[in-house]
């Protein structure tokens, strides 16, 4: 009987799922709207499957038209550009200290990134906050 349930099981046609591909080319750093992905049948291994994940993303990388777009590829729009002043804040046991930074790359909110505090040419690491501004990482 085990025999038999294995078999019906193997011979089942897999479930057919679908890929999220990108309906034009698409540039790095352009947010994705619902015009520029479409819903392919087929599952690849990797790649997004819910197109909601996708729209109102931003490009990590160029997008081509039909491939398949990877969880990877996008992200939470920018909120932190390359060579921005930013708010620096360090936070531990009741004191916080603030101070101004450069930003040496561009990330979004919750993502990491290096930037140069001013006042002493350091750089240090630490994680975009919501509003914009960066918490230091001990």
């Amino acid at each position: 009987m085990r025999a038999l349930a294995l078999l019906a099981a193997l011979a089942a046609p897999p479930a057919a799922a679908d890929t999220v591909v990108a309906a034009r080319t698409i540039r790095a750093q352009t947010l994705i709207g619902a015009q520029d992905v479409a819903v392919k049948k087929g599952d690849v291994v990797g790649a997004v499957s819910d197109v909601d994940t996708v729209i109102g993303q931003e490009a990590r990388v160029a997008l081509y038209a039909g491939r398949p777009i990877r969880p990877g590829d996008v992200g939470p729009p920018a909120l932190v550009e390359r060579n921005q002043i930013v708010a620096l804040i360090y936070a531990a046991g009741g004191v916080a200290i603030q101070t101004e930074g450069r930003s040496l790359s561009r990330a979004g909110p919750g993502e990491r990134v290096r930037v140069m505090n001013l006042a002493s040419r350091l750089t240090v690491s630490g994680h975009v906050l919501p509003d914009g501004r960066v918490q230091v990482s001990n």
